[in-house]
């Protein structure tokens, strides 16, 4: 039988979330951080018209959709590249630019995904220790080793929520060696663009990269779009180990009329937010604690793994998911997801039956 490389068969898959509901309970999903609404109305005709077409291969330059994204953010539209979705971008960087020679580095309670794609490129994956659940820049620049090769850093943060300001960033991208890339993944970067502080032009300080994705604030997770601003020489690399037909033709076109429809974008934004808001007061006034958020979603602290599995098993029996946060080191939290203001209530409701129930 053949037999895969020894760093490969030392993995274990990657954890998707657990949406088996009991039998006879309806399931409220809040554990994906998908959005509350469809895609913009422009974006789902662009990708049916564009299904007509479906016997052409895709635009291996994604030039539209470049394009779109050059206009609407002001950047130049060579140095974007698309994805199949952030996380076909992350596994692409992590597989050039380290190895067993080269050392990924993230916060401790950073994106689950980071350390697998260091695993799959054969690195070793480091932590540094955030403050309060957010990145500390001091503790990473503490934590770079002689062969660090990649940092990466999330934010705002996932599964924190929190976010860090973009000084910081500044200040860590001037304190690493300039042979170590730095990637800012900004998956939930839309839902903190109102505070003024996108990170495009670090791209200017060389070595860094920005990243983005469709699947958050333009919902559309199912076409799996994702994409970032690269320096010219780190996306020559990266070019080198993608798919060139990653992004189906349709996806494409949808995402290109997702971006010319910024103002729904921004609509569900503002709607996400203020659903956010009633969410993390429904759950302080039930006694809960949450951290702060920037994004989609809230994280609730339980005080303690077991409390935490107790509530999820609580909710799990009602047909209700959220996320456990044991895979980034966080045990004692449950992520919920921003929905519908009925789900959310309905969530609110079980935990604080599980609370006056004297569960641990």
């Amino acid at each position: 039988m053949t037999r895969p490389h020894p760093h490969i068969a030392r993995m274990s898959p990657y954890a998707l979330a657990d949406l088996s509901a009991p039998e006879g309970k309806t399931l409220i999903s809040l554990s994906q951080n998908e959005s509350l609404r469809p895609p913009s109305p422009k974006a789902i005709g662009a990708a049916a018209h564009a299904m007509g077409t479906s016997m052409l291969y895709p635009d291996p330059d994604w030039t539209d959709l470049r394009n779109a994204l050059s206009d609407l953010h002001g950047i130049d539209a060579d140095g974007i590249l698309c994805g199949n979705g952030s996380l076909d971008l992350i596994g692409c960087l992590a597989r050039v630019f380290s190895g067993p020679d080269r050392a990924v580095l993230a916060p401790v309670h950073a994106y689950p995904f980071f350390q697998t794609a260091a695993r799959m490129a054969d690195a070793r994956f480091d932590t540094a220790r955030e403050m309060d659940v957010t990145v500390s820049v001091d503790a990473l620049l503490a934590s770079v080793q002689p062969d660090t090769g990649i940092v990466f850093v999330a934010n705002p943060g996932n599964p924190t929520g929190t976010r860090i300001p973009k000084s910081d960033l500044i200040r860590l991208r001037q304190g690493l060696r300039p042979d170590i890339l730095l990637v800012v993944d900004e998956a939930y970067g839309e839902f903190s663009d109102h505070l003024g502080e996108m990170c495009f032009d670090m791209i200017a300080a060389g070595n860094t990269v920005v990243l983005r994705t469709f699947s958050k604030a333009y919902g559309m997770a199912g076409f799996r779009v994702g994409w970032g601003l690269f320096p010219p020489v780190i996306a020559e690399e990266v070019r080198k180990v993608m798919n060139p037909n990653n992004i189906p033709a349709s996806a494409q076109i949808a995402a290109a009329a997702a971006v010319r429809d910024d103002a729904y974008m921004r609509e569900t934004c503002e709607m996400t937010a203020a659903l956010h808001d009633q969410a993390a007061t429904g759950l302080r006034d039930a006694g809960f604690t949450t951290y702060p958020s920037f994004t989609n979603f809230l994280l609730l602290n339980l005080g303690s793994p077991e409390a935490a599995a107790s509530a999820d098993r609580k909710l799990r029996s009602e047909g209700v998911f959220l996320r456990p946060q044991g895979g980034a080191s966080l045990p004692h939290t449950l992520r919920m997801t921003v929905g519908s203001l009925d789900a959310m209530n309905t969530a609110i409701e079980i935990l604080t039956q599980w609370k006056q129930e004297g569960q641990p």
